[in-house]
């Protein structure tokens, strides 16, 4: 996996923090942090709703493509059935006008 933030190391990364205790000054930064480990938790949390509804749709889905798969079975053995019945009474027919 490839992180996109992979290219900070240190000089680059004292640089960022210098400039952001300069940006928002030393008492903002932990509230910052905060803020911003909140909506990582959010954003988490609302990825795996989705990916849950996803896998959810996808389950129901299959169970209905299943359940569709043995009715069309089910009626292709009832018609097998009253073809075989109808067959069996046309040879009785057929045997009983000989």
């Amino acid at each position: 996996m490839i992180l996109p933030l992979a290219f900070i190391d240190g000089p680059v990364f004292w640089a960022i923090l210098a400039v952001a205790i300069l940006l928002f000054g030393g008492t903002k930064l932990p509230e910052l942090a905060r803020g911003l480990g909140k909506a990582k938790r959010e954003f988490k949390k609302a990825s795996e709703e989705v990916e849950d509804e996803v896998r959810s749709a996808v389950e129901e889905d299959e169970r209905k493509k299943a359940r569709l798969r043995v009715i069309e079975e089910e009626e292709r053995v009832r018609i097998r059935a009253k073809i075989e019945a109808e067959e069996r009474l046309k040879r009785d027919n057929e045997g009983k006008q000989n």
